[in-house]
């Protein structure tokens, strides 16, 4: 996973590939935030990432960030390239 910066704050982010898709498919990710365990579900078009706001949908070339508290959520590569830089 690569290593992402925004601000000073450094997040790890991937992105949403077909391949990634297909080999997860059908297949649930768990973390936990604050106690409480959260999912991100894979399907093969698409995630569906439990946020602290709801489940949100992640399509394929979306990035999905884990933020400072190790909550998970989309973020679409427009958006994403525009707000954060790789880290070497």
């Amino acid at each position: 996973m690569a290593r992402y910066r925004k601000k000073s704050v450094e997040v790890e982010a991937f992105q949403l590939t077909e391949r990634l898709l297909r080999e997860k498919a059908e297949t649930a990710e768990h973390f936990v935030v604050d106690g409480e365990i959260m999912t991100i579900w894979y399907y093969e078009d698409c995630a569906r990432v439990e946020t602290l706001e709801g489940v949100m949908t992640a399509d394929i070339g979306d990035f999905i960030i884990t933020g400072v508290k190790g909550e998970k959520y989309p973020c679409k590569p427009d958006v994403f390239k525009e707000t954060y830089e790789l880290v070497e």
